[in-house]
């Protein structure tokens, strides 16, 4: 990293920053101490490159990420007025070069984001130290360079970096075996834990053989039957005693800490690459509402308290600029802002709940109003307690849509204007939720890590509308390949059919057979 943290404010942009600070705690927002940084335009990009932190473990990824925000700035495709890091303190980036009135208007929206930041339960198990942690993570790396060397380690990483998103963000929110998480003992049984209860006995209470007299017992229990079902039993306890992993597990990353044959630094890049990805994966889950909730503070603090009049026409210039979204797009500061101002002019007015939807036509159930006015309570609730897919699925409405335009467009090929082909409200909210769920990411889990009893790898991809993009799970299998070290097998559904994908060695052609009934099956499979 190249040039200096500029981290003095001028006079002026102090005096800003502290009456924005006090007009933002007034209206209830809560947040870790904010520290800016006034940033030239080259120092931004670094560290936009960064992912938002000063420092982090050198990959060629952080130079290819620099070189097209540089591009992208010099062509005029965009420029970066703002970042924000979720920490303690919360550490926000000002660039140089703008206007007094984009300052304030970029020191309201970190406001915001630093309140929700603090306040959202998908925010609550993430790290606070990371600015630190970062560092940390760069050390180690750069330590493992220097002993197996950068070309060694930067492969490794590229693997890592392919499988960052096989994680479960639920998991921070649950518990489990072995304190919460940590990696199993690298001396584990791979396998997982053999039950050498012998199997119940044919005659055994829970058994499968009637009660019946002696003359009779022949006839109501066959011998070649109680014998097949003997068979059947004791061939279910066997495979349950070597079912690994015993269930289905949808974090990867940690399956393959913990079962992977890892030499220990590469171990700890893995856990380097995961620890990153559950930081930054609640940030991917509140996308919308985040945004959304930064936007409608400074929307607020701007035009309330801290726009000049000779302000006005800039601000307004670089907030429709925020706001922009063209037909059929999806912008998240657009949706999460204009979300949060219905939720509360919805609240103000009692339009929600049992009695407003009995209300019949469009123009009583507007017109409502009970005077209520819980809408700030509640959009503070909302913000305090969901994430995006809750945030749209609870409070997405066919009125929301209409008043905005959400509909499904397609280019006319032959004009270029955008055509409405669908105005259907379920589709519409379906295709929003499919979009942010998992993070867009589909849903693939560890089923079989001894497929074929040859140690190899099996994966499942659930199918919830979403399907896998052929291309990406190709680079995922041989970069599973290579942390697992045996073949790896991935069973997806695409086009209304079920394929296993297969990568039997490093660098070689991931082959493709569609499953039929003689494919042989995992000990699980996920439908």
């Amino acid at each position: 990293m190249t040039g200096a943290l500029h981290t003095d404010l001028s006079g002026e942009l102090l005096a800003h920053m502290q009456a924005i600070k006090a007009k933002a705690l007034e209206y209830g927002l809560s947040f870790f101490e904010v520290v800016f940084e006034v940033l030239p335009f080259d120092t931004m990009n670094q560290i936009a490159a960064y992912g938002g932190f000063p420092t982090r473990y050198p990959h060629w990824k952080w130079g290819m990420e620099y070189d097209s925000l540089s591009k992208r700035d010099a062509y005029g495709l965009g420029r970066i007025y703002e970042m924000v890091i979720n920490n303690d303190p919360v550490y926000a980036y000002l660039q140089e070069s703008n206007s007094v009135t984009d300052q304030k208007l970029v020191m309201a929206h970190v406001y915001g984001h630093a309140d929700f930041f603090k306040n959202n339960f998908w925010f609550s198990k993430t790290n606070r130290k990371m600015m630190d942690e970062m560092a940390n993570h760069a050390t180690r790396v750069r330590r493992h360079i220097e002993r197996h060397g950068q070309e060694t380690v930067e492969r490794f990483i590229d693997a890592c970096l392919s499988l960052e998103h096989l994680i479960d963000p639920h998991s921070m929110f649950m518990t489990r075996e072995g304190g919460g998480g940590a990696p199993a003992s690298r001396s584990s049984h791979r396998h997982g834990d053999a039950d050498n209860t012998p199997p119940a006995e044919d005659d055994a209470p829970g058994g499968d053989k009637f009660a019946a007299k002696d003359y009779m017992d022949p006839f109501i229990n066959p011998r070649e039957v109680l014998a097949r079902q003997k068979k059947e039993r004791e061939d279910q306890a066997r495979e349950a005693r070597t079912k690994f992993p015993k269930k289905p597990t949808r974090d990867v990353l940690l399956f393959l800490l913990r079962n992977a044959p890892l030499e220990d630094w590469q171990q700890d890049i893995l856990g380097i690459i995961r620890d990153e990805a559950y930081y930054f994966a609640p940030q991917a889950m509140t996308k919308v509402m985040n945004e959304g909730w930064a936007v409608y503070w400074h929307s607020k603090l701007m035009t309330q308290h801290f726009c000049q009049a000779s302000e006005i026409v800039h601000y307004c210039d670089q907030h429709s600029g925020v706001l922009a979204m063209a037909p059929g797009g999806f912008n998240p500061y657009k949706i999460g802002y204009e979300l949060f101002m219905d939720i509360e002019r919805r609240w103000n007015r009692g339009q929600h709940g049992p009695r407003w939807e009995s209300l019949e036509g469009i123009g009583a159930r507007e017109a409502f109003n009970d005077h209520s006015k819980m809408g700030r309570e509640k959009i503070f609730e909302v913000r305090r307690i969901y994430n995006d897919v809750q945030f749209i699925d609870e409070f997405l409405t066919p009125e929301f849509v209409d008043r905005h335009k959400m509909y499904h467009y397609k280019r006319d090929p032959q004009t270029g204007e955008a055509r409405i082909v669908s105005r259907d409200f379920g589709r519409i909210k379906q295709t929003l939720l499919y979009r942010l769920t998992n993070m867009g990411q589909p849903f693939i889990y560890v089923v079989d890590a001894n497929y074929l009893n040859r140690g190899e790898l099996y994966l499942a991809h659930q199918f919830n509308g979403l399907e896998v993009d052929v291309s990406k799970a190709r680079e995922v299998l041989s970069a599973l390949r290579t942390v697992w070290g045996r073949p790896v097998h991935l069973h997806v559904h695409v086009d209304d059919a079920n394929y296993l994908f297969t990568c039997e060695n490093p660098g070689e052609q991931v082959r493709k057979q569609r499953i039929g009934d003689d494919t042989p099956r995992p000990a699980h499979v996920i439908e």
